[in-house]
């Protein structure tokens, strides 16, 4: 029997939508779960800061939550620009991700050139935690109070030598803030990352440091590092015998870090829900808050959209902030 060509063209019609029917579950079907393979979480300073310290706390625990690895990769440099760029280059598909301080939002304030721009090229998963910033000394410096120090700082004006993990970061700028504001100059002196910087004041190669919390305490219990005070206004629990910059006569001095996961932009939506339920989760474990608040840091969990919200916030902050004070920061 002869088809009518009409016929015949909806018939070899039908056949080529049911043939993409079938086929379009079975492709679909393909595209494995996320994850499928092991997360690369940056670290973008080296071994022994408070990103790092931060980044193996809860990394363990997002590897159980997610089912598959969550592997810490240092990548120090640039003041910690070298990693950021890794992750903000990185596919967007959930599988880089960056562990940033919030260094990220003081850059753009202070003239730093990068290839990336925090606004455009990340997705904003949670926030962290924040930890206070610490003055410390090493244990032969003459001054033994944070009120000895500021004395005598304004006295030898030029002569104090101060370290931080690099150019551009908060415990850089925690030091050009308080010399502009006690009308004094102290020398900075950039290293690769916290633990270098550290190692140097206990060396006593440099005098001072301003470190985190997390990266100096062990340092102050052993007595290889003075405690001097806090880098803000707000005590902390883990030495609450500290005084604060604020107790000595700096009302308005504000140098506390705070700490977000980020990815590359376009992440996909679900995949950043996902992320964000796991550090949620991995935040409220008992075992991570107790490692965590004994090395000075408190975890600070959020949405998307409220981490977003701070990254925003800071960084109007800090373009106010150092247009008020004329601040001058070599690269």
């Amino acid at each position: 029997m002869n088809t009518h060509p009409t016929h015949r063209r909806s018939l070899l019609a039908l056949a080529a939508a049911a043939a993409a029917l079938c086929t379009w579950p079975l492709g679909h079907a393909q595209q494995p779960p996320y994850p499928a393979k092991a997360i690369t979480l940056v670290v973008p300073f080296a071994p022994g800061g408070g990103n790092d310290i931060l980044a193996r706390a809860i990394a363990p625990r997002l590897t159980e939550i997610l089912g598959q690895a969550v592997v810490v990769d240092n990548r120090p440099g640039a003041g910690g620009n070298l990693g950021t760029d890794i992750v903000a280059r990185a596919p967007a598909d959930g599988y880089t991700l960056l562990l940033a301080s919030n260094q990220v939002t003081i850059n753009p304030a202070i003239g730093v050139k990068t290839p990336f721009k925090l606004e455009k090229d990340f997705a904003p998963i949670s926030l962290l935690a924040s930890v206070p910033i610490v003055l410390v000394s090493n244990p032969a410096e003459p001054y033994r109070t944070l009120a000895e120090f500021v004395q005598y700082a304004k006295a030898h004006s030029g002569k104090l030598a101060y370290s931080s993990p690099g150019n551009g970061t908060p415990q850089h700028l925690a030091g050009e803030v308080f010399a502009n504001m006690a009308k004094t100059q102290l020398v900075h002196v950039p290293y690769r990352g916290t633990a270098p910087a550290i190692a140097d004041v206990i060396g006593g190669q440099v005098q001072l440091a301003f470190g985190t919390m997390a990266s100096v305490l062990p340092f102050i219990e052993s007595g290889k590092l003075r405690a001097l005070g806090i880098a803000g206004q707000a005590k902390s629990a883990a030495l609450p015998q500290l005084p604060t910059f604020g107790e000595v006569g700096f009302k308005n001095y504000e140098a506390s870090l705070w700490y977000s996961l980020l990815a590359p932009a376009q992440t996909p939506k679900p995949v950043i829900d996902k992320l964000n339920a796991a550090v949620v989760e991995a935040l409220k474990t008992p075992e991570v808050q107790a490692r965590l608040a004994k090395q000075g840091f408190e975890t600070r969990s959020s949405s998307p959209a409220e981490a977003r919200q701070l990254l925003d916030k800071d960084l109007l902050r800090w373009a106010r902030l150092v247009s008020e004070l004329k601040l001058k920061i070599e690269q």
